[in-house]
């Protein structure tokens, strides 16, 4: 004869083959399944007592919410679109890492794609996610900026920028303080007594380079330093095109004694190019980045740089956007101090 269970536990004693529903633990819990909705979202609404008790016994059926189902009911997919120029990018890498930590933080998911730095590709990324249904959309160094604006009401989805390229004020946006990042550095080698100072930038004037130049010239100009047209050059913020910039800048009669770099990669390519004139950094030319990535304190000699907290920018952007999703106030766009790192590529000016 087959014994009888006789368990008083009001909890799941096995796990049964099928997934439990919301009404199963309403069932099991004497609530309404409104009340369990409530108490599985953290809801304040649901009594203390009663939400562990239904998260226990949701815990025991191995109870997973359906996101689907969830989002049929809040019209939200807990999802966000995160467009990068290139997954191979040092800083896109750390300001990805600031934004899945906060998203995760606060249970979204993250869709990445990657724009390869193409104007066209990104704004069709954009919209491909729009018509996904993601909560909520976060560009890095976008080559569209200010042009989306006229998408938000059609798209209907919140969008920040981090680090905007196109000239012009976005919505919302994270951005660093290019303009007094690249004046420390200029007025870091005006100090060091160089007089003789160059600005080896990025040639398709996005505002990170038109805002980095102001802050060169300012510097100089501060410096009683007269601006020298001959010593600006310009190439793509990558090590080969910085490469054949600073040739330039070498073959003048009276070559610089510095340069300041658009970014790291710039400076990357610049220090090795010297190198094969068989110059010496900073003996010779003293060279500075902008970034400080990862490999900056590497370099040979470490690189000084400005520092761009990438990821705390991938969080203060997340952050934003949750504000925007959530239909709450955000500041429309928020500049982050930029820090410059001594290191020991810059030395002072050699004597003429």
């Amino acid at each position: 004869m087959p014994e009888k269970n006789t368990g008083k536990s009001a909890g799941v004693e096995k796990r049964p083959h099928r997934q439990l529903s919301i009404k199963d633990i309403a069932r099991l819990a004497r609530v309404s399944h409104p009340t369990v909705s409530r108490a599985l979202q953290n809801s304040p609404l649901v009594n203390a007592q009663t939400a562990a008790k239904i998260r226990k016994i949701a815990d025991e059926a191995g109870y997973r919410a359906s996101a689907v189902a969830r989002g049929l009911v809040t019209r939200r997919t807990r999802t966000i679109g995160l467009v990068v120029t290139t997954v191979a990018d040092p800083f896109a890498s750390e300001v990805v890492c600031g934004i899945e930590q906060t998203a995760n933080d606060h249970g979204y998911s993250v869709f990445l794609a990657d724009s390869n730095a193409d104007p066209a590709r990104e704004k069709k990324v954009v919209q491909a996610f729009a018509e996904r249904r993601v909560d909520g959309i976060i560009v890095t160094s976008s080559r569209v900026g200010a042009l989306y604006l006229p998408l938000l009401a059609e798209m209907m989805v919140p969008i920040v920028l981090v680090n905007d390229q196109h000239p012009g004020a976005f919505v919302h946006s994270v951005m660093i303080e290019n303009l007094s990042g690249m004046r420390a550095i200029a007025a870091h080698l005006t100090k060091l007594g160089h007089r003789r100072i160059a600005y080896l930038g990025d040639r398709f004037g996005y505002q990170s380079d038109v805002e980095r130049l102001a802050g060169y010239r300012e510097a100089l100009h501060e410096a009683g330093i007269d601006d020298v047209p001959e010593l600006v050059v310009h190439g793509d913020g990558k090590p080969e095109a910085a490469m054949e910039a600073i040739e330039k800048l070498l073959a003048l009669a009276d070559p610089p004694t510095a340069v300041c770099c658009y970014n790291d990669m710039t400076a990357l390519g610049a220090m090795r190019k010297i190198r094969m004139h068989g110059l010496h950094v900073p003996e010779d030319i003293s060279v500075a980045g902008f970034d400080d990535l990862f490999f900056a304190r590497y370099t040979q000699p470490p690189l000084t740089t400005i520092r761009q907290p990438m990821r705390r920018m991938g969080q203060l952007a997340m952050e934003s956007l949750i504000k925007l999703m959530s239909g709450e106030e955000s500041v429309a766009q928020i500049r982050v101090d930029a820090e410059l790192i001594v290191r020991e590529s810059t030395a002072r000016a050699r004597k003429q």
